[in-house]
């Protein structure tokens, strides 16, 4: 049930077709639904009993699962990018960093749980809001994807951009492995699911919550803003010697919000590998997690 309503609203997506007029309203409409979705994680972590006795455990886990990821995305992209050397115009350009919007992410969330703690006993909303706020936000990802003039021919014909995705997700699993191995009680399987969000944090956080519960949920919400928080500060410094690897680890978010980024670090040679590679991960994402969810 959760692979189909994850991947059928997305399927759709792909077929609706809007007015380019339409597309600003979209994009406003799934940075409201993304904002919904964290409160929503906040909500659902709030009602975890004894939490204060496992922020130890879910600290730790944030933090090795982040080095495992990372750590692959890393060693295996930057030995890419010295096997087949590429070099984008505009390369070592000062990009602007912004962090405030992952701020407010995060706020998101601080202030779900508050309402939660507060509210409880009163009203909270149903534990099915998340999985609804969740179809809908995958759909009008889709809408925006067919929206966005980018055709499969010009993903797949950017070869360096499917390279770079295959490997970026290659790896990553490779440090889902090495987490499992290292934490007692994970199975192989948990270990890729925890590893296949690929910064996506407002899908992975909902999908490993309804998968594993509110506390590995939560440890993949902060896994996947991590992700978010170190590709913005580290692709103008990996983009000189290792564009493959600024542009790989920002995963899911290389699409839209490390974009602008990646652009002005890399000038508008790297915009297709980033496009080519954000589609192929940003489809791959959710399939991957919940398959594994499934089966761990």
């Amino acid at each position: 049930m959760t692979l189909a309503s994850v991947l059928v609203p997305m399927f759709l997506g792909f077929f609706i077709k809007v007015p380019p007029s339409c597309l600003r309203l979209i994009d406003k409409a799934l940075a409201g639904l993304v904002y919904a979705v964290l409160l929503l994680i906040g909500v659902s972590l709030a009602r975890v009993e004894n939490l204060g006795a496992q922020l130890d455990t879910i600290l730790g886990a944030v933090l090795l699962l982040f080095a495992c990821v990372i750590g692959a995305n890393l060693l295996a992209l930057m030995w890419f990018d010295r096997r087949r050397p590429w070099q984008p115009q505009g390369t070592g350009k000062k990009a602007k960093v912004s962090i405030a919007g992952s701020i407010k992410q995060v706020a998101c969330v601080v202030l779900g749980f508050a309402f939660g703690k507060l509210m409880a006993g009163i009203w909270l909303p149903s534990e099915n809001l998340g999985m609804y706020c969740l179809m809908a936000l995958v759909l009008l990802v889709g809408v925006q994807l067919n929206g966005s003039g980018v055709t499969l021919r010009q993903v797949l014909v950017n070869k360096r951009g499917v390279q770079t995705a295959a490997i970026m997700m290659a790896s990553s699993l490779a440090g889902g492995l090495l987490f499992a191995a290292l934490t007692p009680g994970v199975s192989w399987m948990k270990g890729m699911a925890l590893a296949s969000g690929f910064g996506w944090y407002s899908l992975s956080g909902l999908v490993m919550t309804e998968a594993y519960g509110a506390v590995w949920g939560s440890i993949m919400l902060l896994n996947d803003l991590g992700r978010e928080f170190f590709a913005l500060v580290c692709i103008p410094l990996l983009m000189r010697r290792h564009p493959s690897a600024a542009v790989g680890v920002g995963g899911a978010t290389s699409l839209d919000f490390t974009l602008p980024v990646i652009q002005s670090a890399g000038g508008l040679q790297a915009v297709p590998l980033a496009i080519s590679f954000g589609f192929i991960v940003n489809v791959a994402a959710p399939f991957l997690m919940v398959v594994f969810s499934s089966f761990g």
